[in-house]
């Protein structure tokens, strides 16, 4: 097998954009959203703007995605563009929030609805045994973690697109809803409830930059990188609209309202008790997808963190196929820790803020890099600059400020991760000769 054909294919990197975005964010937001707009138009205006917000993001990444086609994501990037100490911080939020954390999540979330299935199932060892079970596909070959991706994510649109034709088929009565917002309803944009659950639309669709985190390990990757990430992101918003509206149609608002089982809530009304039951199981094999894409995409970035930096080079040891086999084995690791403490669930919470402002210094990167290299070849330009940079800049800054303003503690703890992230930086660099 030549070199070209073990590299992951464009399918294969826009399966993963799709499976690390579709998660447990997409059916768990709604019901936190809907204790404040109780308003269907306004809801899809929100997931709207989320979808709009990931795009303009995707198309900054492209530009940088191709004139710097290595794997690693935002460690790469803000390594070239600011300085090693940015990328290393990056990568450590990366490794220890950004995917361990939405992992453990998401196999712990799987377990529950599958627990609805099989009641005796315990919830933690099904969460270790789910993660191990798709670790062990990440040690083998590329091939082998690409059909799996593939298939896992081919199911889980399946079984969404089938979950939403029958409960359109099997409700008895719609909900009776406005779709499009009035003027005086246009005044909730601009309130603290709209504010927060931006953040938590915005938590939904992270995940849109998982392709750049192999970008060095996909076929042609300067041409087929814009691809993935665009294409990705679309298909991901135009599915979050069409389960928004299905959810708001089948079941009342009053029911969702503080729930996070939304999943449950909707079969329920459509199906019956029994049928909630089985669209549990449904849930918990759909999320196998994305359980495997964090999987899959957060090694790299500890392997290319091993690259660079000598203390940590045993991450960067490969397989003969190529698997960075010691970095997803730390991965794996972390996501066990996690889940076996439970205390995933204190950094779930300041993980989204932590996650967007990696990827706001990323996308304010593309100017930077604009002005500091303007002769690097940039075989994709991204469209309408600088208005998605724009964009995606004026709406993340402005629910991080937000968040911190309202939420003292999670931004003392994220201050906290990243002051260690510099000094453990700092310690890997001791001895070493300057540049």
């Amino acid at each position: 097998m030549s070199q070209t054909e073990n590299l992951f294919s464009q399918r294969t990197a826009i399966t993963l954009v799709i499976a690390n975005m579709v998660g447990t964010g997409v059916f768990t937001s709604l019901g936190f959203q809907l204790l404040d707009i109780q308003h269907a138009g306004i809801i899809l205006l929100l997931w709207l703007i989320g979808g709009i917000v990931a795009l303009c993001g995707a198309l900054c990444y492209a530009e940088l995605g191709a004139a710097l086609p290595r794997s690693g994501g935002e460690y790469s990037f803000l390594s070239r563009i600011y300085h090693p100490a940015a990328g290393f911080i990056s990568g450590w939020v990366s490794v220890t929030v950004g995917f361990s954390a939405p992992t453990a999540a998401a196999a712990i979330t799987a377990a529950t609805y599958l627990r609805s299935v099989f009641p005796d199932l315990a919830v933690v060892p099904t969460s270790i045994a789910l993660v191990a079970a798709i670790g062990a596909v990440h040690f083998g070959s590329r091939s082998g973690s690409s059909a799996f991706q593939q298939t896992f994510t081919a199911i889980k649109i399946v079984l969404i697109l089938a979950f939403m034709a029958l409960a359109w088929v099997q409700v008895g009565t719609l909900q009776t809803l406005e779709w499009v917002p009035q003027l005086s309803d246009l005044g909730l944009m601009g309130s603290g409830g709209f504010a927060v659950a931006l953040i938590y639309v915005n938590y939904a669709y992270t995940g849109w930059n998982a392709a750049t985190y192999l970008s060095g390990e996909v076929r042609d990757p300067t041409r087929n990188l814009p691809r993935i990430l665009i294409i990705g992101t679309a298909a991901v918003t135009a599915l979050y609209l069409a389960l928004h509206v299905t959810f708001l149609s089948v079941a009342p608002m009053e029911a969702m309202a503080g729930k996070v089982e939304i999943g449950y809530v909707v079969a329920d009304y459509a199906f019956g008790s029994t049928g909630a039951a089985l669209i549990g199981g449904m849930l918990g094999i759909l999320l196998v997808s994305t359980v495997s894409a964090m999987l899959l995409a957060g090694p790299r970035a500890l392997q290319v963190m091993g690259q660079d930096i000598a203390p940590l080079k045993v991450l960067a040891r490969t397989t003969a196929s190529g698997v960075p086999a010691i970095a997803v084995a730390v991965q794996i690791a972390l996501t066990l820790l996690l889940i076996i403490t439970s205390s995933f669930e204190q950094i779930i919470v300041f993980s989204g803020a932590l996650l967007a402002l990696n990827s706001l210094l990323t996308v304010i990167g593309a100017l930077v890099l604009r002005w500091r290299e303007p002769n690097l070849p940039r075989p994709f330009v991204m469209p309408w600059f600088p208005l998605p940079m724009i964009v995606y800049s004026v709406i993340i800054l402005w629910t991080l400020i937000y968040l911190v303003g309202e939420r003292p503690v999670e931004g003392l703890m994220a201050l906290a991760l990243i002051v260690v992230g510099g000094l453990v930086y700092w310690v890997t660099q001791l001895g070493k000769e300057p540049r």
